[in-house]
């Protein structure tokens, strides 16, 4: 046989398996990776898709809303590759899921840039939502109806609020129900009379924050825990991360998607 054309064979052999092995050790990182859940951790997991796809051109990061529930059930049933919760999950929730924490956000209670009133206790804020305090007299406010917004049933923002403020009193029944964070906003800022809760990753100007038992939501007071009204942002995978899904977990969790993760005001915690 020739040596030549053997030789070239071998040469081929060896490229052959360099590639794979290139490939299988996560050298080069391609496919699509859907996201699904929270639509509070939503638009921050947009921008961190935005940014590694960037420099990862061959992978598409496909993020969606729905909410926490949403989010939870489709990493069980494998249907999402990453589910994305703003909330802290159940014990039979938890069953071969792994978690990974992107840190702490505020529940930003939030009234018309027009109201007067800057400041409710908890046990205020807990007879607002439940309808024992109807006008905004009763807390220092203008003669009104307080008009309640409020976040669908699956929600993560719905369930941190309902777990820290509300305990066991009910949610007064007629409260406008919205199916994210942004329409709660939206709600609040076009009505003087309303009152809502939202992440404190999405506040904006058009809307006033409220401070709580006279601390005011900011970066500080939720990273050292003053401010009660927080709870964990959260990537959620079936079993353990694999592939491309690991890549960008990996991505996120590092030095780049921590510096994106400040910026989306999302806070770790000093406690």
């Amino acid at each position: 046989m020739d040596n030549k054309f053997v030789i070239g064979v071998i040469a081929a052999i060896v490229i052959i398996a360099a590639s794979v092995l290139i490939f299988s050790s996560g050298g080069s990182s391609s496919g699509n990776i859907d996201v699904v859940g929270s639509t509070s951790v939503q638009p921050v997991v947009e921008k961190l898709a935005e940014k590694y796809q960037e420099s990862n051109p061959d992978v598409r990061i496909n993020v969606q809303g729905g909410g926490s529930g949403v989010g939870i059930k489709s990493t069980q049933d494998g249907t999402a590759d990453i589910g994305t919760s703003s909330k802290n999950l159940k014990d039979d929730e938890k069953n071969g899921i792994t978690e990974h924490v992107l840190g702490q956000d505020g529940i930003v209670i939030a009234v018309n840039s027009e109201n007067p009133v800057s400041d409710l206790t908890t046990d205020q804020l807990k007879d607002i939502f439940s309808g024992k305090i109807t006008n905004w007299k009763e807390v220092g406010g203008p003669d009104g109806q307080i008009n309640l917004i409020t976040r669908e049933e699956g929600s993560g923002t719905l369930d941190a609020f309902l777990s820290i403020v509300m305990g066991d009193e009910d949610m007064k029944s007629d409260a406008i129900v919205q199916s994210s964070t942004e329409a709660v906003k939206q709600s609040v800022k076009q009505d003087p009379n309303a009152i809502g809760f939202v992440s404190y990753a999405a506040m904006s100007d058009d809307v006033k924050a409220l401070s709580i038992n006279g601390i005011i939501p900011s970066e500080a007071t939720i990273a050292d825990g003053t401010y009660e009204l927080q709870r964990p942002f959260i990537l959620l995978v079936k079993g353990e991360p694999t592939g491309p899904v690991k890549d960008f977990i990996d991505w996120v969790m590092g030095p780049e998607g921590t510096k994106i993760l400040e910026e989306e005001k999302i806070v770790k915690s000093t406690e």
